[in-house]
């Protein structure tokens, strides 16, 4: 047990942070192809894989990026951003659970992107249909593909952007039977 404790620090799904400054430095094509090989491993339901990717380096256009919302707009100094999109004509099952199956490939995009040494941070685009809608008509996205994320990334600032803070609370665990 002592040895899966000690190794934490040094796990990127304990080190990761939302990390929103970046040094102006392009992202290598070979660490884009492995965090987007990542997204693709996530699980998914019935095994959909409703994903679509769109991978942003231009700077005019992570310009455009950055005007989608208040909450976006420091997108424009990432080194990419990737827009997690879901395609209709893979879903076969009733329900919203693409929403799920996207929202584990933007998790491993993070994770990755922590592998590769860089930082990163999710931005929520669905189900603001203000956004989906910018984005849409900024990328001339065609019916049934659906907005859903943006994930900016970059080489940090600081390295300690990056580091392990203990969230860990055990009042939110339950064993058997909810516990007040």
């Amino acid at each position: 047990m002592d040895k899966i404790i000690s190794g934490i620090e040094n796990n990127p799904i304990f080190t990761r942070r939302s990390v929103r400054k970046y040094e102006d430095r392009k992202i290598e094509k070979e660490k884009l192809d492995r965090i987007i090989r990542a997204a693709m491993q996530a699980p998914s339901s019935g095994n959909e894989q409703p994903w679509e990717f769109l991978v942003v380096q231009d700077k005019e256009t992570l310009k455009k990026v950055s005007e989608a919302s208040k909450y976006v707009q420091f997108a424009d100094k990432a080194g990419a951003v990737i827009l997690v999109m879901s395609n209709d004509k893979f879903l076969k099952y009733d329900g919203d659970y693409w929403q799920q199956d996207l929202s584990a490939a933007t998790q491993n995009i993070l994770l990755q992107a922590v592998i590769e040494g860089l930082g990163g941070v999710w931005m929520g685009v669905a189900p603001d249909e203000e956004m989906m809608n910018y984005l849409a008509d900024l990328f001339q996205l065609t019916e049934g593909i659906t907005p859903f994320s943006l994930v900016s990334m970059g080489y940090m600032e600081s390295e300690e952007d990056n580091r392990y803070v203990d969230r860990f609370n055990e009042s939110r665990v339950h064993h058997e039977k909810w516990t007040k």
